[in-house]
């Protein structure tokens, strides 16, 4: 009850903290925009620091991603490649258990690994970890200004579940920070020993999660704290487990002692699940850009799948990178056939015609009522202060120009209006799509 208690407090108090900083952010983008940038000819320009600040950490958050990922290819590919010393060799191989020779970059390489530890530790170690550090961080305030100082836009769907903002910052984080802890008390059960048992739960645990964050979210917001989800387990057993079962090797080592191996085993154990970890959660990285994912009413599902497809791909190569490819051969062309039948499952539904001919009025006034609060060349939604992605829809033109795009994102998909602040019905989607079947004409 008292870590409920405490959690509850540190919940408040990052509340006002989101506040607080968003209504600076705001006043500090306005001031900008409107006293400090001038041109030569003293004509004002646009200053949005939301903006510059989320490209900034995206940035960030894709570097220090990139640096992770390929730490964490690297490390398990060579893992699996490593092969036991000769037993005559031109230096002294005592207490290796494994050695590689790789080519790359107009150089020779060798690489050994020590059964425990080596007979000194040498002056200079490296480590890795502030890439994945770095990652989650970059990733926790992304999430924050995305999701959180905008929620009733990204993170909140009235349609699906009508809560407030500070429920739903709620939930998500309970829902991230939940899911290490159900992950780290799996861990420590003997179900740990059986890797393809613990696999498959926790397989069902995240698509249950991911059911569950459908039923309070928009699709994208269910889908991001899915992938925080992971992102924070992953993060989390470099912090908790690999770096301080690496530290108590070398404090071993340099007292003297053999190494307890349990640290190095938990280690790759936790860096094995974070390399299945990696395709699903790079996965959702980009989903926000293909709403027929989690714009479908059964997103949940299909981000299930995709996950699964992600974890086929990635288990064929940790087997052929154990010599054993001919055995997992058909994962590949599994994989490829799952993901064609996931696209075909996901195909929007036939828009039923009806047999008079739909307005362009009716349309026109759907969309003016329902859209262009947000997609005008001024838009009054104070969340924005261009049209997303450049997409005006004030005039014939252009309602004509974007109706396929209109019809996936209203229609086929309900993932505009965002958050379905305007509360666009059912009906005047079926109507838009009749519309633009009938041929999308301005009649």
């Amino acid at each position: 009850m008292a870590i409920i208690n405490i959690f509850l407090i540190v919940f408040h108090h990052y509340i006002v903290f989101l506040k607080n900083i968003k209504s600076r952010i705001i006043a500090g983008s306005a001031n900008l925009r409107h006293h400090a940038l001038e041109g030569v000819k003293g004509t004002c320009m646009d200053f949005n620091i939301m903006e510059w600040a989320q490209l900034a950490i995206r940035w960030i958050h894709i570097i220090t991603g990139i640096a992770w990922v390929g730490a964490s290819f690297y490390f398990v590919w060579l893992d699996m490649n490593l092969t036991p010393p000769e037993k005559d060799g031109y230096k002294d191989k005592a207490g290796v258990g494994g050695e590689l020779w790789a080519v790359h970059g107009g150089g020779f390489y060798e690489v050994q690994k020590y059964r425990l530890a080596p007979p000194a530790i040498p002056p200079v170690l490296h480590w890795f970890k502030y890439e994945a550090y770095f990652t989650w961080i970059s990733g926790i305030i992304l999430l924050t200004i995305l999701y959180y100082f905008s929620a009733d836009i990204y993170l909140i769907d009235r349609s699906v579940a009508d809560i407030s903002r500070d429920t739903a910052i709620l939930i998500g984080l309970g829902a991230i920070f939940g899911g290490w802890i159900v992950y780290d008390f799996l861990c420590k059960t003997p179900l740990i020993n059986h890797q393809g048992w613990f696999g498959a739960l926790l397989f069902v645990l995240l698509t249950l999660a991911a059911f569950g964050l459908s039923k309070v979210f928009s699709g994208r917001g269910a889908y991001i704290h899915v992938g925080a989800m992971m992102g924070t387990i992953m993060a989390a057993n470099v912090l908790k487990v690999i770096i301080p079962g690496q530290r108590e090797l070398v404090a071993a080592a340099k007292r003297g002692e053999a190494p307890d191996p349990k640290f190095g085993l938990a280690g790759k154990q936790r860096s094995l699940h974070n390399n299945y970890f990696t395709l699903p959660v790079l996965f959702i990285m980009i989903s926000n850009h293909y709403p027929m994912t989690y714009g479908n009413p059964y997103g949940w599902l299909l981000l299930s799948g995709l996950a699964l497809v992600g974890i086929m791909v990635r288990h064929y190569f940790n087997m052929k990178n154990q010599g054993r490819a001919r055995q997992g051969f058909f994962l590949l062309p599994l994989a490829f056939v799952l993901f064609c039948v996931i696209a075909y499952a996901a195909a929007p539904k036939s828009i039923e015609v009806p047999a008079e001919q739909v307005s362009f009025a009716e349309v026109q006034k759907i969309i003016t009522t329902r859209c262009v609060a947000c997609h005008a060349a001024k838009p009054k939604n104070e969340d924005f202060d261009a049209p997303p992605k450049g997409v005006k829809l004030e005039t014939t033109a252009e309602i004509l120009k974007e109706k396929l795009r209109i019809r996936q994102q209203a229609v086929d998909t309900h993932t505009m209006p965002l958050g379905n602040l305007t509360k666009m019905t059912d009906q005047e989607r079926a109507l838009i799509g009749a519309w633009i079947k009938q041929g999308g004409k301005a009649n």
